[in-house]
């Protein structure tokens, strides 16, 4: 190659390089920062750019997207004195590039080490319990504190996530030994609240029993009492008719009156199960005179027709007669004064 053909390519070397480095352009979810001889002047937002050749150039290319950083684990006192390691997440999102670029260095690497002290100042002053228990509480504390300090970087701490708390294995067995015992309590306070209910309900089942039993009784009482008075009220009131009859001089009334008892009186003792011979200091005249009132009286019920005519009856000339030998019981004495009752 000649002379003038080594100067040509070398002019249009010069000229790419220079459109190259004068022409940008920017990626979508990134920024870039220019520098004129060294010194910040704008930010490029997506899309194309020139530049000023050999003045400007691009010093810093930030990206804008949201990002995550993962924080090693590290151990952790607590306010009880319980040591426990402790990692976790970081999600942050650059809002200003010029600020994320030139107010601090190392971005990363500085929220990640704000974020492992502010662990260590907020989960220390916890108790172990309120560690394990109170996991989104930390998570927020942590958010407002990192997210207060990086502000001035032009950066937006969006989350904190704590993964994982390890308890040493000793701790971890004397808390499992700890929830067994917490809830072998509670079974035994449910089953002994299940056992007094169940006592409660046995007791009022029975109260309730004995009052209606009690009841019942006092019903039956009742109805006992109204059954006596009522047969008393029917004994008083034949009594009464007993009475009025002898009254209105019906001798045969009370003959009927004492037969009737006596024949019951009779009856029952011969329903008596423990009775073989039945012994009567009476005199069989006063049964049979008794049993002559009913059959004088049942005579005047159907009209006089028993007691009167007929062989063997008062006033028949076979019969022995009332009142005959001066005597004045219902009965007669054959032959005129004979000993053998007669009906």
């Amino acid at each position: 190659m000649s002379g003038p053909e080594i100067l040509a390519l070398l002019l249009i070397m010069v000229a790419a390089a220079a459109l190259w480095t004068t022409v940008k352009i920017v990626p979508q979810g990134s920024n870039y920062t220019v520098e004129n001889f060294g010194r910040y002047t704008r930010t490029l937002q997506p899309g194309l750019h020139i530049l000023v050749p050999v003045m400007e150039r691009v010093a810093h290319r930030v990206n804008m997207k949201e990002q995550v950083i993962d924080i090693p684990s590290q151990d952790v006192i607590t306010r009880d004195n319980a040591m426990v390691s402790v990692d976790g997440v970081t999600f942050y999102q650059v809002l200003d590039a010029a600020k994320s670029a030139y107010e601090v260095d190392q971005l990363q690497i500085s929220i990640v080490a704000l974020t492992m002290t502010n662990i260590r100042t907020v989960m220390g002053s916890m108790d172990l319990d309120e560690l394990l228990s109170n996991r989104d509480q930390i998570n927020s504390r942590l958010l407002h504190v990192v997210d207060a300090a990086t502000e001035s970087w032009g950066v937006k701490v969006t989350r904190i996530e704590i993964k994982d708390i390890d308890p040493p294995r000793d701790l971890v067995d004397s808390m499992a030994r700890q929830m067994k015992a917490e809830r072998e309590k509670r079974a035994q306070i449910l089953e002994s609240e299940g056992l007094r209910a169940a006592a409660i309900l046995k007791a009022e089942g029975e109260k309730q029993a004995v009052v209606l039993e009690a009841e019942g009784r006092r019903e039956a009482a009742y109805k006992d009492a109204e059954g006596r008075e009522r047969a008393a009220e029917a004994e008083a009131k034949a009594t009464q008719l007993v009475s009025d009859a002898i009254a209105n001089g019906n001798v045969q009334a009370i003959n009927y009156f004492v037969a009737n008892n006596y024949v019951k009186a009779l009856e029952s003792l011969a329903k008596a199960p423990n009775q073989k011979i039945i012994m009567m200091p009476l005199e069989a005249s006063s049964v049979i005179g008794s049993l002559a009132g009913l059959a004088e009286i049942t005579g005047e019920a159907f009209g006089g027709r028993a007691g009167r005519g007929g062989a063997g009856s008062p006033g028949n000339g076979g019969g022995g007669q009332r009142g005959s030998g001066g005597g004045s019981a219902p009965w007669g004495n054959p032959g005129g004064g004979g000993d053998v009752p007669r009906v």
